[in-house]
């Protein structure tokens, strides 16, 4: 197999030096087993001490052997996977080919119906059991890993009793699935991952064949240990997730949405939480942290190490946590980051963004800015920002015409493949035109609108109410209008569209003396949502938004249809 990054061009002879090829792939498989007693457990390999130094996979397994080698001189020496089939063996073999093993997962449905599903339980008992009797005797497997999280998300699917019942009736088939696995393959661990170690209560009382525990565990992973002793607990562990602290566990800023830890932050937490896990010793037998990803994208940004490929502080972190071989170059360091107006930027305006970044070795600094429309609507990929540098650090940004709570990234590069990414929130309003609005509170009528569903009615009237959190949606079909009456003929010079996320890329402003007989004075084809603020020459009594093709498959919405006299 040949590493994709193993061919370089000589920069003496200008020749290509003798490609780099991965090792072999060792034969026969490994012995792992949890050896010791109470409060005094070890790992072993084939009867050697194993301390699991691991992070979570995150490409794909057909990219494994590009990422081994820096893997390997991070210290790496454990990948855990969340899904074990036909796919599995090109990461294993990678793996194996280099000293590394895999904690291999299986997926178990979240929000199954535990207690009454019994094709679901005996079909995916079955694909796990094939999948083990494949795998058994690869060099690369460390041990298996059953479910992830579900114990926890039960009470996001089920409630009252049910949460009980479908709790019990999950861990007592986790404990099918281990005897199964242990009959197919006795050589080889088996634990169970959950989101919390309340999950260990049922494990101990329902799974008792399970070999050690799992738990994920970010901002309060110092705190397992207690929570382990306190449970009264006979068998050891493994964190199989763990970093900096999530979404779930920080304060919300002043715009409402979750306070992402700095660069310097996620780095220290990764030291903390290695430090706290290899503290529980003779119990706590190693981790894998979350995440070896390169998705830069919302979570990837807040977890990866790697996101794109470039080695962020907390890469560092690992490396330091595993006594890893690091590079000499280090990511600049972002220790401030800071945006105006954050609470109140006008759609569409001029804001900035300053970052007080600096770099360990001296390197120049190049700039990057992203948005993410994660709190807006639940979109998870980054935007590229359009922005002037006016000095080092800072930056004049265009920010984005569709209301709502944004976040803006500054991503600052070395040239030597590392880089500091730091974000901030910020709240896009409708800027508040001069003069009167001479349709607030008039008479608002619609070709139709939703009377029933999620949130419903959504009447007309709710574009001319003057409130930013009610909006009026039409049925999903074209053309629709919205119209108002302004009691008299009106001289109007601008008119402001509030639109919800179901826009209209095709519309006219019309107005008429009569509400039969209209005028066009604004048309566009190249709508794009957010706020629309048009000026024009025109009276009439009545004034309308005409639209004839939707930007969205849904209907069209109005938050606001704001009339400026």
């Amino acid at each position: 197999m040949l590493s994709l990054d193993s061919v370089t061009v000589s920069r003496t002879t200008g020749t290509a030096p003798a490609p780099l090829t991965d090792p072999a792939v060792p034969t026969g498989g490994s012995k792992v087993q949890v050896t010791g007693s109470q409060g005094n457990w070890q790992l072993t390999v084939d009867g050697k001490p194993y301390q699991v130094k691991g992070l979570t996979w995150g490409p794909s397994n057909d990219t494994a052997g590009a990422r081994m080698r820096d893997l390997k001189s991070m210290g790496v020496n454990t990948l855990r996977t969340w899904g074990t089939d036909g796919g599995s063996k090109p990461l294993l073999d990678t793996a194996a080919a280099y000293g590394l093993k895999v904690v291999n997962g299986f997926w178990l449905n979240q929000g199954a119906d535990y207690v009454g599903d019994t094709a679901y339980k005996e079909n995916t008992l079955a694909d796990i059991r094939k999948w083990v009797t494949t795998y058994k005797d690869h060099p690369g497997v460390l041990m298996w890993d059953v479910g992830n999280e579900v114990l926890l998300t039960t009470q996001d699917h089920y409630s009252g009793a049910q949460i009980e019942q479908q709790r019990i009736a999950y861990a007592k088939y986790v404990e099918q699935v281990v005897q199964a696995i242990h009959a197919v393959d006795p050589n080889h661990p088996v634990t169970s991952t959950d989101a919390w170690t309340g999950s260990w209560v049922y494990y101990k009382q329902y799974t008792p064949s399970l070999d050690l525990y799992a738990v994920n565990s970010y901002g309060q992973v110092c705190g397992v240990r207690q929570d382990w002793a306190a449970g009264g607990y006979t068998k050891p562990y493994i964190v199989t997730e763990t970093g900096e602290a999530g979404e779930w566990e920080v304060p919300n800023d002043a715009n409402g949405v979750p306070t992402e830890p700095s660069d310097i932050a996620k780095r220290d937490a990764y030291v903390s939480a290695w430090d706290c896990i290899k503290g529980h010793t003779g119990v706590a037998l190693g981790a894998t942290i979350f995440h070896y990803g390169n998705e830069n994208d919302f979570g990837g940004v807040w977890f990866n190490i790697v996101p794109s490929g470039w080695k962020r502080l907390a890469y560092y972190s690992v490396v330091k946590d595993y006594g890893g071989t690091a590079p000499s170059n280090t990511p600049p360091v972002i220790s401030s980051m800071t945006v105006g107006g954050a609470t109140a930027v006008a759609a569409g305006s001029t804001f900035t963004v300053s970052a007080s970044a600096s770099d360990p070795d001296g390197d120049a600094i190049r700039y990057q800015l992203m948005y993410s429309t994660k709190y807006v609507d639940g979109g998870t990929g980054l935007q590229q920002v359009t922005f002037t540098q006016t000095g080092d650090g800072r930056f004049s940004v265009t920010a984005p015409k569709r209301l709502g709570v944004w976040k803006v990234y500054v991503y600052a590069y070395d040239g030597h493949g590392n880089v500091g990414i730091e974000t901030r929130s910020f709240r896009v309003v409708a800027a508040t035109p001069s003069g009167t609005n001479v349709a607030l509170s008039k008479p608002t009528t619609a070709s139709s609108y939703q009377a029933t569903g999620n949130g419903a009615p959504f009447p007309p009237s709710n574009t001319t109410d003057g409130k930013w959190d009610t909006r009026w949606a039409s049925d999903w079909s074209d053309p629709q209008w919205v119209q108002v009456d302004l009691g008299k003929t009106t001289a109007v010079r601008h008119v402001q569209l509030g639109w919800e996320a179901a826009y209209a890329k095709s519309y006219d402003l019309q107005v008429s003396d009569d509400g039969n007989t209209w005028r066009t004075v604004y048309s566009t084809s190249t709508g794009s949502g957010g706020v629309d603020d048009v000026d024009v020459t025109a009276s009439g009594r009545y004034i309308r938004v005409y639209m004839t093709q939707r930007g969205t498959a849904y209907g069209y919405s109005l938050y606001e249809f704001g009339v400026y006299a």
